[in-house]
């Protein structure tokens, strides 16, 4: 049997709460998707880990699913991009590729302890400098450093040497390539809190710090260029893997943000909020992130981030904690049904609070119930708090910026949410846009891929081409939002220093 000429572009979206595999035409349109969602453990209050094996058995799945959906060869795929939840990370043996431990996800607030020590030292300036990050649970150092501290009490018996380390995307390349590659781009690396950001590379300073052998860490590629080839035992075919964004990044690229003042917000188990600020490393001065947005072998765009670690997660939670709803979709139709709050208001630190507040001690509340408040109250103050957290983002940006944002660009499965969106738009005072295609993780991956291995040639035609699906602008309820926003961030004060 011939093989088939090249027809598509696989992307593999690895999430928080699940893993997907789309397939992409040359139109930029996807053809084909599979999508397993992903166990989540709490072992303790505030610790959350992902099965490794899960999350490569889950990729391999959907993978197999997507082609064969629509009957596509594996030969008809050009090639791979690869987009991920960032910060999550592990370590596992290289000599039998087994994991050592439960993947310590993104939202794990179990370092908190060691980065109070570390801001008590008087590091906070010092990391902050290096890598654009404030010192927070959120980022991989202190995530690696308990790992291996675990491992020489509980595994004393394994050789350190064979031992080594990688966030998701770093794990999933390596069973790709048959444990052939161990690698990770330049927009994961920099949100490990181990990577010097004006260099590019791995800090030895901080690796000493927080007592990571550099032997253990992958090496730091261009987000776009060569990961290697997937192993033939897989899909029968070699096929060439040739982007790695983390996934805000991927958002922003989908997006077509690659110039300063451009910026996208991603509504997914977080919220982010990610502003391009071109080939110039630009300092927040009011608790953003400074970022890697992506790299080539020519050029490093940087970002500024606002990251919010509770959004999707908190509708996952009034579904599958407190059982309040039987599915995300209604919370939409019981916000629509009551006027307003009825006074009540939350506060999403289900995971302590990001920008712009950095309190990981910082836990989730609903304040101002009385007894008339039902659960289409709650249900509607979840929503605006999500919108509240992006409004205090937008605002911070604003500061740091010498033109204020006019147009918010959104995406990500929690934006299919109408009410949120045009309370959204109300809240901020400004145009929502929300594009057809909601993946624009996945899609920037798959431009990002497509564009390295020449199966596209022209992105801005590329960008062009995505479709908006529904805009939002400002309507009769922005004064209320506006007004009720100050209260609300008197309920975060209530909510914040509770640990």
């Amino acid at each position: 049997m011939t093989a088939k000429a090249p027809r598509y572009i696989l992307a593999l979206d690895l999430g928080t709460t699940g893993n997907r595999a789309i397939v992409f035409d040359a139109q930029g349109a996807i053809v084909s998707q599979a999508y397993k969602e992903l166990t989540q453990y709490y072992p303790q209050p505030g610790w959350l880990e992902h099965n490794p094996e899960e999350i490569w058995q889950d990729t391999y799945t959907c993978m197999q699913q997507a082609l064969q959906n629509q009957g596509i060869a594996a030969s008809e795929i050009a090639a791979i991009g690869l987009t991920v939840q960032r910060e999550t990370c592990l370590l596992w043996d290289k000599t039998t590729g087994k994991p050592l431990h439960q993947a310590i996800v993104w939202q794990d607030r179990r370092t908190a302890p060691l980065c109070h020590q570390l801001t008590k030292q008087g590091q906070a300036q010092n990391i902050q400098e290096r890598t654009g990050l404030v010192v927070d649970a959120y980022f991989s150092a202190t995530k690696l450093a308990w790992l291996l501290d675990w491992l020489k009490k509980d595994r004393s018996d394994l050789n350190l040497d064979n031992i080594i380390a990688g966030t998701v995307d770093t794990w999933v390349l390596w069973q790709l390539t048959g444990g052939q590659v161990h690698q990770t781009d330049h927009s994961n690396a920099s949100r490990t809190m181990l990577m010097n950001l004006a260099k590019g590379n791995w800090d030895e300073t901080l690796l000493d710090l927080f007592g990571i052998p550099a032997q253990m860490m992958p090496q730091i590629q261009p987000s776009m260029g060569s990961f290697g080839k997937t192993t033939p035992q897989l899909l029968g075919v070699e096929i060439p893997i040739t982007a790695i964004f983390g996934d805000q990044q991927a958002a922003l690229f989908a997006h077509g943000c690659d110039r300063p003042g451009m910026l996208k917000c991603t509504y997914g188990t977080g919220c982010f909020l990610v502003a391009q600020t071109g080939t110039q490393l630009k300092r927040s001065h009011n608790q953003l992130l400074s970022t890697v947005a992506w790299t080539t072998k020519t050029q490093k765009n940087y970002a500024l981030e606002g990251a919010m670690f509770t959004t999707g997660a908190c509708i996952q939670w009034l579904r599958d904690g407190i059982k309040l709803i039987s599915s995300a979709a209604e919370t939409q139709s019981l916000a629509y049904q009551v006027q307003d709050t009825n006074g009540v208001y939350f506060v999403p630190a289900l995971s302590g609070l990001g920008a712009p507040h950095w309190d990981m001690s910082a836990r989730g509340a609903f304040l101002g119930i009385t007894g008339g408040v039902q659960r289409e109250h709650l249900v509607r103050a979840v929503l605006e708090s999500i919108a509240y957290q992006v409004k205090e983002v937008v605002e911070a940006i604003n500061k740091d910026s010498d033109t204020a944002i006019s147009v918010l660009k959104v995406d990500g499965g929690l934006s299919q949410n109408d009410f949120l969106m045009q309370f959204q738009a109300d809240a901020l005072g400004i145009r929502v846009e929300r594009p057809v295609i909601l993946d624009a993780t996945a899609q920037g991956a798959a431009f990002g891929a497509g564009l390295a291995v020449g199966f596209w040639e022209d992105y801005p035609q590329l960008v062009a081409k995505r479709q908006i699906g529904k805009t939002f602008e400002p309507g009769e309820g922005a004064a209320k939002a506006q007004e009720n926003f100050a209260i609300w961030q008197k309920a975060v004060e209530r909510a914040k220093n509770w640990e």
